[in-house]
């Protein structure tokens, strides 16, 4: 892994706007990419535990180096990717979680970088995982540089107004085709489901009497439906959640702890390690949502594991659990206790297996690839309607001139 540690520069030094331009090697599809990743100000990249976009960051810079392009990882705390790091915050923002101000201060901070690091080598595109990057597209299409989001939040009505604001300068890239469903006239590129490394979650056959929640004590996971359905199926439950804001503490003490028994465990927020262990030997993961889910990547990490998970329908739900096979989807929280009776009788090597067909970082790096050229050769596209626009309107723009030593002979000149 490779660090870059850079010191700020004067406003003079701000770069002036820069013509639309083609990448190097035109636009061939072999040619390697310089690729600018930005993550959010929050956790470590990969985090070390908590942390969903980080973990998929970690993972794409990874992949994208491996598959010949060179990688530049813009984000908070420590290197821990074979990307070059450049930290644009001396430490994580991770008690800001859900604060507004982090974001914003994060995409000034970003933008400054991208424009110090575009004066000393040519940046192909920026693909950005944060929510208020986006803003920032204008000003790198001043640059000469195209940008990607990936969207990884759902589509509700807030997101539906801020994303559907952007303008094309903004490519967007959905997590899961629910979510371009439920925004068809967004400007989305393409999509590409998150993805994880297999080798490196423990595959386990031999499951424990226990059943698995893991996730943010919030009332769209789901938590308290999980107690319910593990009491009535007379299951351990272990809830291994994140409760570190003042909404998920709330939520803990009014709706969570009421409902706590003797056959339940909490375990507090699990570590890369501790998440990994849970995982393997559950009987099955609990993923009671009440949500659109954009994804849920924490669905492939059980069944990477060997897992089955027992859910209920929505969002992203039904592209990620083959029902019947790697999973059971309920359409109402009284299905899910019978449901957890049943996942025991589902086959661990077919969820691995769901998760290396479909959910591989080579899915993962190959889908990005293939949108970032798409990207690039509309932006060609434009970059070449342009210049024959350009020429049109010179000759349009050019008047007869008389000039002393030609006679009579009309000489074409701008006017």
């Amino acid at each position: 892994m490779n660090t870059i540690f850079t010191n700020a520069e004067s406003e003079s030094d701000t770069p002036a706007r820069k013509p639309r331009r083609a990448r190097f090697g035109g636009a061939g599809r072999n040619h390697p990419l310089n690729i600018v990743l930005v993550a959010p100000p929050y956790f470590d990249v990969p985090p070390a535990g908590y942390g969903g976009v980080e973990a998929v960051v970690a993972e794409l810079a990874d992949t994208l180096v491996a598959r010949g392009h060179r990688v530049t990882l813009l984000g908070a705390g420590k290197p821990g990717t074979e990307a070059e790091f450049v930290p644009v915050w001396e430490t994580t923002q991770a008690d800001r979680l859900g604060d507004p101000f982090p974001e914003v201060v994060n995409a000034l901070k970003v933008r400054r970088m991208v424009e110090k690091l575009a004066r000393s080598r040519h940046i192909d595109i920026i693909h950005d995982h944060t929510f208020a990057g986006p803003l920032n597209a204008p000003a790198y299409e001043n640059l000469g540089i195209p940008t990607a989001v990936t969207v990884h939040g759902p589509v509700d009505n807030d997101m539906w107004e801020y994303y559907g604001s952007l303008d094309e300068h903004t490519r967007l890239v959905a997590i899961s085709d629910r979510q371009r469903e439920l925004a068809p006239s967004f400007n989305w590129i393409g999509r590409v489901h998150n993805a994880l490394r297999p080798s490196e979650w423990p595959f386990r056959t031999e499951k424990q009497d226990y059943a698995l929640f893991l996730g943010r004590y919030a009332p769209y996971k789901g938590p308290q439906l999980a107690l319910r359905a593990a009491h009535e199926a007379e299951i351990k439950l272990i809830l291994a959640g994140k409760c570190n804001e003042p909404p998920e503490k709330a939520f803990f003490a009014e709706e969570i702890e009421p409902l706590l028994t003797e056959t339940d465990h909490i375990f507090g927020e699990a570590d890369a390690v501790a998440k990994r262990e849970l995982l393997a030997g559950a009987r099955c993961l609990l993923f009671p949502i009440r949500w659109e889910e954009p994804f849920g990547i924490v669905m492939i990490e059980a069944m990477a594991c060997g897992t089955p998970v027992v859910a209920l329908r929505g969002g992203a739900v039904e592209e990620v659990i083959e029902d019947g096979v790697t999973g059971i989807i309920c359409d109402h929280p009284d299905e899910l206790p019978a449901a957890i009776a049943k996942a025991s009788e589902l086959d661990p090597h077919a969820c691995r297996r769901r998760v290396e067909d479909y959910f591989g970082v080579d899915q993962l790096g190959a889908g990005y690839e293939a949108a970032y050229y798409r990207i690039l050769d509309a932006w060609d596209e434009a970059h070449n309607r342009g210049q024959a626009l350009s020429a049109v309107g010179m000759r349009r723009n050019a008047v007869p001139a008389i000039h002393a030593d030609a006679g009579t002979t009309p000489v074409w000149s701008r006017a």
